[in-house]
């Protein structure tokens, strides 16, 4: 069973220095097949460049379709699905990339997510199960 990557799990994963660190490197070693989003992409990117360095950017880069990590692009379904969610969740400003994650997971009939956002993704309500299972 595939599980998706959220920006803030990834980011996690690649700061050393991050407090959750530790568990979501764990979490992600125990994921046999992860999927990670083309929207991830520009907000990580973002955030490592702004926190990191360009090298652990580019190596991240160079992991994706390699291993574990299969890459995916959302759709225009994706992106109508996603503006839905923006709109019946905007009293919690769930955010964009959220929104177009859930969409993915519905078609794509995933319910593992990778993400330090709990907030959001539980109380984000996808069409095809009741709840995401939020690891770490």
């Amino acid at each position: 069973m595939a599980a998706l990557l959220d920006t803030g799990f990834l980011l996690a994963v690649l700061a050393e220095n991050d407090p959750q660190h530790a568990a979501c490197l764990a979490a992600l070693g125990n994921e046999p097949h992860v999927m990670l989003a083309d929207v991830v992409l520009p907000e990580l990117a973002y955030l490592v460049l702004r926190n990191m360095d360009h090298h652990t950017l580019a190596r991240f880069l160079r992991s994706i379709g390699v291993g574990q990590v299969d890459y995916l692009s959302s759709t225009p379904a994706d992106l109508t699905r996603a503006a839905d969610l923006l709109e019946e969740y905007a009293d919690n400003r769930v955010d964009f990339v959220d929104c177009v994650l859930v969409a993915i997971a519905e078609r794509m009939n995933i319910t593992r997510m990778l993400t330090i956002d709990r907030r959001h993704f539980s109380i984000l309500r996808p069409r095809h199960c009741d709840y995401f299972e939020i690891l770490p």
